[in-house]
C-alpha cells in the first residue's frame, strides 16, 4: 500500500498504548520534549512507534507515522497507531504542503537515497522538522579510519560496512552546509555523546562536529520557498 492510496492516514481504532517515557531512545526523548501538546505530527521511519505512542497517549498529539519495514507497521498498528507503509524517497509528494505542524525524521535521513530532497519536502509538509542523525564526523569513527583503516562500528553506527542501511552518512557539518544551501532556519540544535546526552555546543563550531555522536536539530523555513521541495531530475 502506498501513501497516496492511502491519504488521508486513518484514525486508528484503539486508544494508543505508550511505553513508559524511560524506555524511549534517549534522542527521542528530547525529541519528544521538543513537541507541543496537541500538536499534529507525522514520524517518518517511526519504526516500532515508540515515539508516536508516547506522543499520542501522554501529550495527546494527533500522531501519524510512515514505516517502510511491514514488521515496524504490525507493531505500531498493535500500539494502536495510525501508521502506513511508505518510502521517504518516494512518497513525501504526495502530502499536502503545510499538513503538519511537525514532521519528525530521527535517525532515518542517512538511510534514504536523496536527502536533500527528503529535507526539503520535510518542510513544505511540516511547520517544523525535527530531524536527528549519527554524525560521522565523531572522534571514534575517524580513529576507526585513520588507525584501523576501516569503517567504523560504534553504538550508533552499529552494522558492519556490507550490511548497514545507511547509504548517506554525513557530518554535523555536512548537515549545517545542507540547511545553509536550502535557506531551512536552524531554530534549535542538540549534540549528543555517545550515550545520547547533550553537548552545550555551538553546531557550527569544530569541537560539536569532534565530539558529538548524535546531532538533533529543529528546522523551519524552505516550505515557503517557490518550487520548494523538488529535487533536480524528480
Amino acid at each position: 500500500m502506498s501513501v497516496s492510496d492511502a491519504l488521508p492516514l486513518p484514525a486508528a481504532e484503539a486508544a494508543p498504548t505508550a511505553p513508559a517515557f524511560a524506555t524511549l531512545r534517549r534522542d527521542l526523548r528530547l525529541i519528544a520534549d521538543m513537541i507541543e501538546p496537541h500538536a499534529r505530527v507525522l514520524d517518518i521511519g517511526c519504526g516500532d512507534g515508540a515515539l508516536l505512542a508516547y506522543l499520542a497517549h501522554d501529550k495527546a498529539v494527533d500522531a501519524r507515522g510512515i514505516e517502510l519495514s511491514q514488521s515496524g507497521v504490525n507493531a505500531c498498528v498493535r500500539h494502536g497507531l495510525s501508521v502506513i507503509q511508505g518510502d521517504a524517497d518516494r512518497d513525501l509528494e504526495a502530502f499536502p504542503r503545510g499538513a503538519f505542524d511537525v514532521v519528525v525524521l530521527s535517525q532515518t535521513l542517512q538511510a534514504t537515497r536523496q536527502p536533500r530532497y527528503v529535507v526539503e519536502e520535510l518542510l513544505r509538509i511540516g511547520q517544523r522538522a525535527i530531524v536527528s542523525f549519527p554524525n560521522f564526523g565523531f572522534w571514534r569513527s575517524r580513529l576507526a579510519l585513520l588507525f584501523r583503516g576501516r569503517m567504523p562500528v560504534t553504538e550508533v553506527l552499529h552494522h558492519a560496512w556490507y550490511e548497514t542501511p545507511n547509504i548517506h552518512l554525513c557530518t554535523i557539518r555536512d548537515f549545517v552546509a545542507l540547511c545553509d544551501e536550502l535557506g531551512a532556519t536552524i531554530e534549535r540544535s542538540l549534540t549528543l555523546d555517545r550515550h545520547g546526552n547533550p553537548y552545550s555546543l555551538d553546531p557550527r563550531g569544530s569541537l560539536a562536529n569532534l565530539l558529538a555522536e548524535q546531532g538533533v536539530f529543529v528546522l523551519s523555513g524552505t516550505r515557503n520557498k517557490p518550487g520548494g521541495g523538488k529535487a533536480a531530475g524528480r
